[in-house]
């Protein structure tokens, strides 16, 4: 996962395990069910009660930002036919930027 730290300060603790991303054990998203044929931006923020909610219509100040990269595919031709089959998602492609949270 590239990671970028926007500001200076403490930021949410965070976790990975295969594709998902669990931020201060509260609040979990699966990447792989999220990505798209197009980049997906995912913005956590955290609410007026500090609860982290997902969107910034909902939230009060951010906490991190998740981009996703399109998802990518393998072609291959069978019986003159192309078949494209979607690859993994690679979290080394996934970009999560951090905001401070003080």
């Amino acid at each position: 996962m590239i990671i970028i730290e926007k500001n200076e300060g403490t930021k949410i603790p965070y976790s990975t395990n295969g594709t998902k991303v669990t931020f201060n054990d509260d609040l979990t998203l699966n990447l792989a069910s999220r990505e798209q044929d197009w980049p997906v931006h995912i913005d956590i923020c955290y609410d007026e009660d500090r609860a982290l909610v997902i969107g910034a219509a909902a939230g009060r100040a951010y906490v991190a930002e998740v981009d996703i990269p399109e998802r990518q595919y393998t072609e291959e031709t069978i019986d003159e036919e192309i078949q494209r089959t979607p690859v993994p998602l690679n979290m080394e492609t996934v970009t999560l930027s951090l905001w401070a949270i003080e």
